[in-house]
């Protein structure tokens, strides 16, 4: 469709059309360096709270088990949290100052580097690879709404998760989070979001070319009078670029506003622990206020290309409204 439409812009305007290379994407960090490593609490300490009659007994042993060992990121800040949690229930029953001493630094020291485990269960799951993914193309011309507004509802109940965590409300439900993981197994929207921004961003820069090249030449209206050839390149801007290509630049946008933008939060509230390598990712890919990310170029070869229909209009006494 965008290949055709900057064919039909320089038919109309007997220009010769230049279809530019779309730009590759950037592809996510690997899951290697988007993990964040956890402090680990001393073994002799864990290995004496394992044996303490209390709720803590239970979730240092289940840490110290073969599967605790392998703990996916999900599970292991949810082990994090239940730490914290019996560590402060069990210290009024500890009679040993000492003791409680030692069990109130491990917990503190949780505390401090929840942040890590957070980091992790967000972006450092397998699950964000799929929703973030460039090998399925751009985004579909006839696109589901429901995808789209249950994306949204994920991302943003995560938001809201990840914000009570970091401002210490530990006491926030994580039932939901493995579910939302799943679905982003299973849906590609973010991804295919960004290789349209891309594809558009290359098409419209296009086709803006190929406008300003009649503008810097052959006027296509004398005196500001229409005549045949700009009655046709009116009938295409509407019948083309109206009804078709500004449809799909407005389904982008939303997708842009429903899940990249809460992508954007969840990624930017964690950024005093997000990993150099991911950080210049998430410069280029989802941040929205950066010259070099996909969004702003977007923004602004869609507003070049506006400019240059309204400027080329103009000389007929056409001019489209913004």
């Amino acid at each position: 469709m965008m290949d055709e439409y900057v064919k039909r812009v320089g038919r109309v305007l007997e220009v010769e059309p230049v279809l530019s290379d779309v730009p590759p994407g950037v592809v996510m960090p690997s899951r290697r360096d988007r993990l964040l490593e956890l402090p680990e609490l001393d073994m002799g300490m864990l290995d004496f709270l394992s044996l303490y009659g209390c709720e803590l007994q239970y979730v240092v042993g289940e840490k110290n088990s073969v599967m605790g060992r392998v703990m996916q990121p999900l599970n292991r800040l949810r082990y994090e949290l239940r730490f914290i949690d019996a560590a402060n229930a069990c210290l009024p029953t500890i009679e040993s100052e000492a003791l409680q001493d030692s069990l109130r630094i491990a917990a503190e020291h949780k505390r401090a580097s929840l942040r890590l485990a957070v980091w992790n269960a967000t972006w450092g799951v397998e699950e964000v690879e799929s929703l973030l993914t460039l090998s399925k193309g751009p985004l579909p011309v006839a696109l589901s709404a429901d995808a789209v507004t249950d994306l949204t509802i994920d991302i943003e109940r995560l938001n809201e998760a990840v914000t009570k965590l970091l401002a210490g409300d530990l006491d926030h439900s994580l039932a939901d989070l493995g579910g939302v993981h799943q679905r982003w197994q299973a849906e590609y929207l973010a991804g295919q979001a960004i290789n349209s921004a891309l594809l558009l961003t290359t098409r419209l820069r296009d086709a803006s070319a190929l406008i300003r090249q009649r503008l810097d030449g052959r006027p296509l209206c004398l005196r500001g009078k229409p005549n045949n050839q700009s009655d046709i390149v009116r009938n295409m801007f509407f019948s083309v670029f109206i009804e078709r290509i500004q449809p799909y630049m407005a389904d982008v946008r939303r997708v842009r506003e429903a899940v990249v933008v809460p992508l954007n939060r969840l990624a930017k509230q964690q950024a005093p622990v997000m990993p150099d390598a991911f950080a210049d990712w998430y410069r280029r890919m989802l941040a929205l206020d950066d010259p070099d990310s996909v969004w702003m170029q977007l923004d602004h070869a869609m507003q070049v290309h506006i400019e240059s229909w309204q400027l080329l209009l103009e000389q007929c006494g056409m001019r489209p409204a913004a």
